[in-house]
């Protein structure tokens, strides 16, 4: 057969298939909009899944590139914003690596922060990254518009007050006017001059990190006002990442880098002043330099995002599993109905190939339209997951409109499942008994396809109950999370930050300007309380610091970090901290008066014994042996959640702001209100603004949307666990009732003899809703094993929540149950009003 004509019949077969779907509209709207949600949410799902896992950096040859780590201790300060404290360096042994090593075209270095930046008289707070001068030449990536960062950038500190702009600030900000570059911008209130525009194609180094300004490093003074440590060794903040020389392979730069970096780590090791044998053991020859493939590059996000979405990952394709089965089940028992019409075309001398080209055909414009729909919706629901994952409202942190590899997936599931779906009623036509098929006005269903339909019920009942188990203990791990005792009171509390550097005020007027703050928002009508702090709680971050404890001698090597932050009067009554003994800070600890501080119960209780006793005694942050030992303990307070609603409780110690600040912190407040806390947000904006017009009252919101956000991951798994489930069930309802209403009608005349017999009527409803409890009851109890194995392997996942919940588990049999109970309901009462007479003069 030719080309020409095998086209001609597919062809014929598309439009017979068609006219088939056109005469029962019914059945192609249920088939279509199943394989629509089924795909459509494989795509969804699958969009971000690739954006977050599996895409490469758009920039040139990202399989060259590597990121540099290391092993072993460290000392100094650590600006950690993702991944492990291994993965930051300072700029001098940046520099050093940068100019010493012989294994790469080039190393950059680079470092997320914000900065204040103030556009047609409108101050705002916009995400920036710090870069070397020669990051954009070793990623590869070409200016739109004027010139990129470039080394020369680079030398001079302070010297190169300069910026670029990402393409989406600078279409979004500047209408994608050129004329920009060579324009000033004030950048926390100091002036830079942009010189060009990043392409529109690129965000960053750092994968989900779409900064809107890149600034040289050297800037950092500027960028972030009172950290000038650009030439401290023992400050490290930034990521480095290299690209390799054509033709050495990791392995070879891993070892070359090594020993430079083991020789700069001698020479930074004598600059030391104290140090033990075992420190300087870990610190040089312990350790080394690891290369991490950096392709697709250092993502916090994909440590966050990667077993979220690999779960939902499998979530969808159960889902889509189940509709290829239901779909299967479906199509058999409309082909049933077609027995007598390929019966008579075999009769006719069809071949059985051709018959079964047939109905692939048709399997596969169902699967198309079904796909093409599901493709169409994918992005609003790749956007939500996105915005709901990432607790964003403006621009995604991901893209989420469908690219090759997105078309590619969505078109092999399309058609894989349009085949696996066909192949059954496909093979039930193989072998038709042309002389019953003939003699009836509809086909029989053969013995085979019978424990088929029966098997794949049994199977999509059972995946239901795994799918909806699932669902359960991710719901039931939100609850808990939620309801635990998180040690304050989040009713009311409204809370946004204020940073004075990032409006251009000097450091020296910090102090004062959040005093001025603070007394504004106290004067509003409906404030209770108000409070400020340099560590924002339940917001994933971390503000450690070594102490020194009166009377507590630590073990070698022990480990005295502990939790640290600066906060103002009113701090623990705005966020409704308990005070188990002593007293709150006052307006009287200020800068001059004796240093007081407040420290929780686990730090009590670890290192005096209990709460009581340690009151009066003295702390201090910092340690070694010319440490001073002048803050006295004058409070006790309640343990609370610091780092985030997962998290356990840590030691705790509170110092004045006053007593504490350097200038270069920005204050978070929790404002306490009578009134609704979304009425307050405004009338708070106004009183900042009325401080200062340059300040920003940034990151508004409620305590509630805080802890929302602390959990955006638990709660978006829950939310579409219960959406797969809900749609798993109504995808088995619909199956399970066709194909039992179709061996229903197939069992017309058995049922009308049984009743002419003297059955009763609900004896045979009985009848038929005990076959199906029997196949749902096979199906649930081969599920619940399976559903608490794999719940097992999801614990990381789960809190304060067994594997074997029986709350979650006796919900998914009642749930299952109804189901099946409810789509039964109907052929089953259609049966028992079948009238014997009628039934016996069937065929």
């Amino acid at each position: 057969m030719g080309c020409e004509e095998m086209m001609s019949g597919l062809w014929q077969d598309v439009k017979y298939g068609v006219r088939q779907m056109m005469r029962s509209p019914g059945f192609t709207v249920t088939a279509i909009l199943t394989l629509a949600l089924g795909i459509g949410a494989n795509t969804a799902i699958f969009t971000v899944f690739n954006q977050v896992l599996l895409r490469m950096l758009p920039v040139e040859k990202p399989e060259e590139l590597q990121q540099v780590t290391y092993t072993g201790t460290n000392m100094g300060r650590m600006s950690v914003f993702g991944g492990d404290s291994s993965m930051y360096f300072s700029y001098p042994m940046y520099k050093k690596l940068r100019d010493k090593n012989e294994a790469f075209r080039g190393l950059f270095a680079n470092v997320e922060t914000s900065v204040g930046v103030l556009v047609k008289n409108e101050s705002e707070s916009v995400d920036t990254e710090m870069v070397s001068g020669n990051y954009f030449q070793v990623l590869g990536v070409p200016a739109a518009a004027g010139r990129t960062l470039l080394p020369s950038d680079d030398v001079v500190k302070n010297g190169s007050p300069v910026v670029v702009l990402s393409d989406a600030f600078w279409k979004a900000k500047f209408a994608g006017d050129k004329g920009v570059v060579g324009s000033t911008l004030l950048v926390n209130g100091q002036p830079f001059t942009v010189v060009g525009v990043a392409p529109a194609g690129f965000s960053s180094a750092i994968n989900g990190f779409r900064p809107k300004l890149f600034v040289p490093i050297t800037m950092r003074a500027e960028v972030n006002p009172g950290l000038d440590d650009l030439d401290d060794e023992r400050s490290m903040y930034l990521n480095v990442v290299g690209r390799l020389k054509p033709g050495v392979s990791a392995a070879a730069a891993t070892a070359g880098l090594t020993v430079l970096w083991k020789q700069l780590r001698a020479e930074e090791l004598a600059r030391m002043h104290m140090h033990s044998a075992k420190f300087a053991d870990r610190f040089v020859a312990k350790s080394e330099i690891k290369l991490v493939p950096d392709a697709k590059g250092f993502s916090p996000l994909r440590d966050q995002l990667q077993t979220p979405l690999k779960i939902l990952m499998g979530m969808v394709l159960l889902l889509a599993a189940m509709t290829c089965m239901n779909l299967a089940n479906l199509l058999m028992v409309r082909g049933a109905g077609r027995t007598r019409e390929f019966a008579v075309r075999f009769a006719l001398g069809a071949a059985r190939g051709r018959i079964v080209q047939q109905m692939l055909v048709e399997g596969v414009v169902l699967g198309g339209l079904g796909g093409a729909i599901g493709l169409a919706l994918a992005p609003t629901a790749a956007t939500f997951l996105v915005r709901k994952i990432t607790d964003s409202t403006g621009e995604t942190a991901f893209k989420t409109m469908p690219d090759a590899w997105v078309l590619g997936f969505t078109l092999v599931l399309s058609l894989g499942i349009s085949v696996l779906f066909s192949l059954a009623p496909a093979w039930q036509m193989m072998k038709p008994d042309m002389v019953e098929s003939l003699k009836t006005k509809a086909g029989g269903m053969l013995g085979g396809a019978q424990r088929f339909r029966t098997a794949a019920i049994a199977l999509q009942i059972g995946l239901s109950v795994l799918l909806l188990s699932g669902a359960g203990l991710f719901v039931r791990t939100l609850h808990q999370l939620k309801g635990q005792d998180m040690g304050l009171s989040t009713d009311h509390l409204v809370e946004f930050s204020v940073d004075t550097t990032l409006s251009g005020i000097p450091t020296t007027d910090t102090v004062a300007y959040q005093s001025r703050v603070r007394a504004a928002l106290q004067a509003l009508p409906g404030v209770k309380a108000v409070g400020g702090t340099t560590d924002q709680i339940l917001a994933g971050n971390s503000s450690q610091g070594n102490i020194t404890v009166e009377g507590y001698q630590p073990a070698p090597d022990e480990n005295m970090d502990t939790e640290v932050a600066g906060v103002t009067p009113g701090y623990r009554e705005a966020l409704g901290i308990s005070l188990l003994a002593g007293r709150d800070f006052t307006e009287a600890d200020a800068k001059g008066a004796p240093k007081v501080a407040m420290i929780n119960r686990s730090l009590a209780v670890k290192y005096f014994g209990s709460v009581e006793k340690a009151l009066g005694h003295m702390i201090t942050q910092g340690g070694g042996d010319k440490v001073k030992l002048d803050t006295q303990i004058v409070g006790v307070v309640a343990d609370t959640k610091m780092r985030g609603v997962r998290a356990g409780t840590v030691p705790f110690l509170m110092q004045p702001f006053d007593q504490v600040s350097h200038g270069m912190e920005g204050m978070e407040y929790y404002v306490k209100t009578t009134q609704a806390p979304e009425a307050a947000e405004n009338m708070i904006r106004g009183a900042v603004h009325g401080v200062d017009p340059k300040l920003i009252a940034d990151s508004m919101k409620t305590m509630d949307e805080q802890i929302d956000s602390n959990i955006s991951n638990e709660r978006m798994i829950a939310l579409l666990a219960a959406c797969f489930a809900m749609v798993a069930l109504l995808t088995t309802a619909v199956g399970l009732y066709g194909v039992l209403a179709f061996a229903t009608a197939q069992r017309t005349r058995e049922i009308g003899i049984r009743m002419a017999l003297g059955a009763q009527r609900w004896g045979v409803v009985r009848m038929v809703l005990g076959d199906m409890a029997k196949v749902a009851g096979v199906g649930i109890v081969v599920a619940l094993p399976v559903s608490v194995a794999v719940a097992r392997q999801l614990k990381s996942q789960m809190f304060e929540v067994s594997a074997f919940d029986p709350i979650t588990m006796a919900g998914c049999v009642v749930v299952t149950g109804v189901m099946v109970l409810v789509a039964a309901a109907i052929p089953a009462r259609r049966a028992a009003t079948v009238e014997p007479t009628e039934a016996l003069r069937t065929e």
